[in-house]
């Protein structure tokens, strides 16, 4: 529940009330509330602006996963695949977006506004085995680069998995991590 929570939201609430209450303890003559509400308030209002302008979403998944395939994820999934999964789906702090480190090491975009922009993930089985897949809008990399790629970004995400690009559409990239029997 923690990883879906904004904490620049939350610290934006608490630090906003404690900041009302400790002006309404000023013009009411109340010394201790008053400080509280200023110590506390107006660094926890700060904080929660700093953490919302720093803020990147979760990635949503764009299809529910199937009691099946949780059951399946439970058995082979890789770490990698799992840490990916947890880290994408959670609010980060200080990062342009996700996975953009990822992109960068593997070369798919040399400069921010290149860079393919993941939209979401979704869970699926192929061929009995648990697929994790990434799903990119990438309107200046062609399909032909990923593919290119495709064997440097099965080493890259690990021993275990193999790698599918496909393009299910223009300007979007799926990228399959399937775990190996």
């Amino acid at each position: 529940m923690l990883r879906q929570t904004s904490l620049g939201a939350l610290g934006l609430v608490v630090g906003g009330i404690l900041t009302v209450v400790g002006f309404a303890a000023y013009f009411a003559d109340n010394a201790t509330l008053n400080l509280a509400g200023f110590f506390y308030g107006i660094p926890l209002l700060l904080g929660g602006l700093a953490l919302k302008a720093a803020e990147l979403k979760p990635i949503p998944m764009t299809q529910a996963t199937s009691s099946e395939v949780l059951a399946v994820r439970e058995q082979q999934a890789t770490e990698t695949q799992n840490q990916i999964r947890k880290d994408v789906t959670r609010y980060r702090y200080g990062q342009e977006a996700h996975l953009s480190d990822t992109l960068e090491r593997l070369a798919l975009g040399s400069n921010r506004e290149e860079r393919p922009v993941l939209q979401g993930i979704r869970e699926t089985l192929i061929n009995g085995s648990y697929t994790l897949i990434l799903q990119f809008y990438s309107p200046l990399i062609s399909l032909d680069t990923w593919q290119n790629k495709q064997e440097k970004i099965a080493k890259f995400f690990g021993p275990g998995l193999k790698v599918e690009i496909t393009q299910p559409q223009e300007e979007q990239i799926d990228v399959a991590l399937i775990v190996e029997n």
